[in-house]
């Protein structure tokens, strides 16, 4: 059984000492960086652009997933993929044309870069359904995209095995992400429904608290979860 992969989001971090920051998840034991790009239009909030993107890049070897919550993802997309990240992953749901949304898709996975889609709350697996052939990560929103420290939907937990019947379907080795209130309370949940990546934020960034014992919990959290749902199915 895989072990399941942490991506910090930095979203809630001191970008005044960023190289800090980076330093101290990698001696936590993460396995990947999560960068969330809000752009004022398609959420409400502003974060950062491809120049942070791309600092980033130069203070760690670890694998990088942009997950761009913007407008128009195609038209920002060259400058993304310029920063060497490892995964762009973009909405399904962005105001942008089919047509365009293909393009983007196409030009992350010329570059050699991973090609993702989010699913936001109300949005259907399904939304992604037929551009499946093209993904390699399907990203599961567990809370409203836009700000960290949400709280955990639970009830949105079941598109994970969702998003994970899809990619096996369609013969993709693709990874499926949850993002969204994810810390070694909720991860268990997530564990049930078979999850490769969860992307975890404010829970490694709490006063007092060890960012190192958080990576572990969630992991033995989601171990517990992925026991459960063999266990489970065996009983069938």
């Amino acid at each position: 059984m895989p072990q399941v992969l942490i991506s910090a989001s930095i979203l809630n971090a001191d970008f005044g000492r960023l190289d800090r920051v980076v330093h101290k998840l990698e001696r936590a034991g993460v396995d990947r960086i999560h960068l969330d790009v809000m752009d004022g239009h398609f959420v409400d909030n502003i974060t950062f652009g491809p120049d942070l993107v791309a600092a980033v890049r130069r203070l760690t070897r670890l694998p990088l997933d942009v997950h761009l919550m913007i407008s128009e993802p195609a038209r920002h997309v060259e400058r993304f993929i310029a920063a060497e990240p490892q995964t762009i992953t973009f909405h399904v749901e962005a105001p942008e044309s089919e047509e365009r949304k293909d393009a983007a898709l196409h030009a992350i996975r010329a570059a050699g870069q991973g090609a993702g889609l989010a699913v936001s709350p109300a949005t259907a697996v399904d939304a992604v359904a037929d551009r499946v052939d093209e993904l390699d990560v399907i990203m599961i929103m567990t809370v409203e995209p836009g700000w960290g420290g949400q709280g955990f939907i639970a009830d949105m937990a079941p598109k994970i095995g969702q998003a994970r019947a899809l990619l096996a379907a369609a013969g993709r080795g693709g990874l499926v992400h949850v993002d969204g209130g994810v810390n070694h309370r909720t991860a268990e949940v997530v564990g049930r429904f078979g999850i490769d990546v969860c992307v975890v934020g404010s829970a490694l960034f709490q006063r007092g608290r060890d960012a190192s014992e958080e990576v572990e919990a969630v992991r033995d959290s989601v171990l517990r979860g992925r026991l459960a749902m063999a266990s489970a199915s065996a009983e069938v």
